[in-house]
């Protein structure tokens, strides 16, 4: 019977198997031919590994990519096509959808405008294989609340709500001709909010926190696409970082942090933060640093290279543009250097508006730079899982974990 008070509410998944699948674990690479999976109410209820008699009588069975129902299961057989984990993006902006040529027009959509694109866009990420999202700013608790309910169509987000910048830093969207914020600080604008101080920044964490981010997002360096600042500049100082992680680790929660050069990152990781994002200006130290204190990196050179290309070249400004090209050139370089070091690494794409496009290029990347298809895989699965804290939950197909699975062709 539908919920009359939310009639979209999802159902309770009947019982599905998934016949004649070769299913592959990304955690140390096993491919597995002739496997049975049974899910029930979303989760993995059971594998079984088929003879090659029981995999040829049902293919006769059931017939291909159909459903047979037998008794309260249904069947799809997928004639061997191979089945992995759902994938996890951990770096989106859904607060950026489509729907603008250049960078400023994407960042200053109408928000009612943008509110409705929105979905297409979680949709269209869905599509693609990613059915968890890491949104580094913008994104709402009423969005994540309406996919987990059904109305929207979309992967589970896990959400920073803003993004807490210092003045002047990456997330303070002013330019430098404009005046300053007509009030006491913790100003929310666009993806960010600033906070000065430890005592704003103790109030800006929490109160992000309290409306529903499941972790916190800071900036502790210069960025690309932020008008006031250099890609080299340090932001934060040490004393507000930690304010940041304890209250982070006081909520069982982790503080990941928007950095490009050595010192921001080694800023950041010694005074609490346990992610990275982008890191493009990383040098061989400051990776062994990050895996001596079990820090995740997420790169997300696809932004870059999207950003420089000629279908998108008038996206960014000029001014703007020189500092892609400095970050561009030396991503694949950090991402060499952290794999050598033994830096887990995470997906991530950082895309913006009608660059979203260009989502599922990081893989091609990453490959680029010399990984391993197992390492490229693990990042979007395994490890966006343990970074996530889902380890238990999310990555890989094991009975009792949830059902995100994404069934290709050879």
């Amino acid at each position: 019977m539908a919920n009359p008070l939310k009639p979209w509410t999802k159902h309770p998944a009947r019982r599905l198997r998934l016949t004649n699948a070769t299913l592959i674990d990304p955690k140390d690479g096993g491919v597995y031919a002739n496997v049975a999976i049974d899910l029930k109410d979303g989760i993995v209820h059971h594998l079984t590994k088929l003879s090659q008699n029981d995999a040829a009588q049902q293919q006769k069975e059931s017939e291909s990519l159909a459903w047979t129902t037998n008794a309260d299961m249904r069947i799809i057989n997928l004639e061997g096509r191979f089945v992995c984990p759902g994938l996890i993006d951990c770096h989106v902006h859904l607060a950026c959808p489509p729907g603008e040529d250049g960078l400023r027009d994407t960042m200053n959509q109408d928000p009612k405008t943008n509110l409705l694109r929105q979905p297409w866009l979680t949709g269209e990420m869905l599509k693609r294989g990613f059915t968890s999202v890491r949104d580094c700013g913008g994104a709402s608790l009423a969005l994540k609340e309406a996919i987990e309910e059904g109305l929207v169509s979309g992967p589970k987000l896990f959400i920073a709500g803003h993004a807490i910048s210092q003045t002047g830093g990456h997330g303070d969207v002013r330019s430098s001709k404009e005046a300053e914020y007509q009030c006491c600080g913790g100003n929310i604008r666009g993806l960010g909010r600033v906070a000065d101080g430890v005592e704003q920044c103790l109030h800006a964490a929490r109160e992000e926190l309290r409306q529903g981010a499941d972790f916190l997002k800071i900036m502790v360096s210069g960025g690309v696409v932020s008008p006031a600042d250099k890609l080299t500049n340090l932001q934060y100082t040490p004393a507000e970082i930690q304010a940041f992680a304890k209250v982070a680790a006081d909520t069982g929660t982790f503080v990941t942090a928007h950095a490009y050069t050595p010192a921001s990152i080694q800023n950041a990781v010694a005074n609490g933060v346990t992610g990275i994002e982008h890191g493009n200006l990383i040098d061989e130290p400051t990776a062994k640093l990050m895996a001596e204190r079990g820090a995740f990196l997420t790169p997300t050179l696809i932004t870059y290279q999207t950003m420089a290309s000629k279908e998108f070249g008038n996206f960014l400004p000029p001014s703007i543009a020189a500092k892609n090209l400095q970050v561009l050139e030396a991503g694949l370089k950090s991402v060499q250097l952290a794999d050598k070091a033994g830096v887990t690494m995470c997906y991530g794409t950082d895309l913006l508006g009608p660059l979203q496009i260009a989502q599922s290029g990081e893989f091609a990347l990453r490959k680029q730079a010399g990984l391993s298809n197992l390492k490229v895989l693990q990042a979007a699965t395994v490890n966006a899982a343990k970074m996530l804290r889902q380890e238990n939950r999310l990555g890989r197909i094991k009975e009792g974990m949830v059902a995100d699975l994404h069934p290709l062709k050879a």
